[in-house]
């Protein structure tokens, strides 16, 4: 039955998402916290991992959360029910590009779409903000610092802005990933954070 409900649970958010995997990530999120695969806390750890690891960030959370339900199989449904919509639109889409993205109806419906993709993303980027440092997600939730995890946001703060001034190239996101893992592992594993 797990494996029913990560297939059409994953086929419902690859059906109605739009804006990528970033897109995805609110409604992968409530959907996992509701049906109690993971817990908030986990669920910041996976997007962590899903980020840092090749492919779309939506696709590994799938896997992730599958093979965390249903072990090797668990992971297949629900990859498979994540891609299959995409896979099926751009299909389509390939098939009536021409003639089907030039529309109106199709322009305005694209446009009213954006906004709600990009307050989706944000929502969420603040949810995980203030769970990541302040461990606060509910209203009725007492706030509690984690010190170490406010000092590693601020010196990545401090590095993507004070490079660009110093005329160093904009910094890569890998740089930024390796400099957290290493505060992560400084902070939390050898100063016990």
């Amino acid at each position: 039955m797990i494996f029913l409900e990560l297939f059409f649970t994953f086929l419902k958010i690859g059906l109605i998402s739009f804006g990528g995997g970033y897109g995805m990530i609110p409604l992968i999120r409530e959907e996992v916290v509701s049906n109690a695969w993971l817990t908030e806390e986990r669920f910041l750890d996976l997007v962590a991992v899903a980020e840092s690891t090749p492919g779309p960030i939506a696709v590994n959370m799938a896997t992730f959360v599958g093979s965390s339900q249903g072990g090797v199989f668990g992971a297949f449904v629900a990859t498979l029910g994540v891609v299959l919509p995409s896979f099926v639109i751009i299909l389509l889409v390939a098939a009536l590009a021409r003639t089907f993205l030039n529309r109106p109806i199709v322009q305005a419906v694209l446009s009213g779409v954006r906004p709600t993709v990009v307050g989706l993303v944000l929502a969420t980027g603040v949810t995980m903000l203030f769970t990541t440092l302040f461990s606060f997600s509910s209203v009725n939730d007492s706030v509690s610092p984690d010190f170490c995890a406010v000092a590693i946001m601020a010196v990545l703060l401090a590095v993507r802005l004070v490079l660009p001034r110093l005329k160093v190239k904009k910094v890569s996101p890998i740089v930024l990933i390796v400099i957290s893992a290493f505060l992560g592992i400084l902070f939390y594993g050898i100063l016990g954070g």
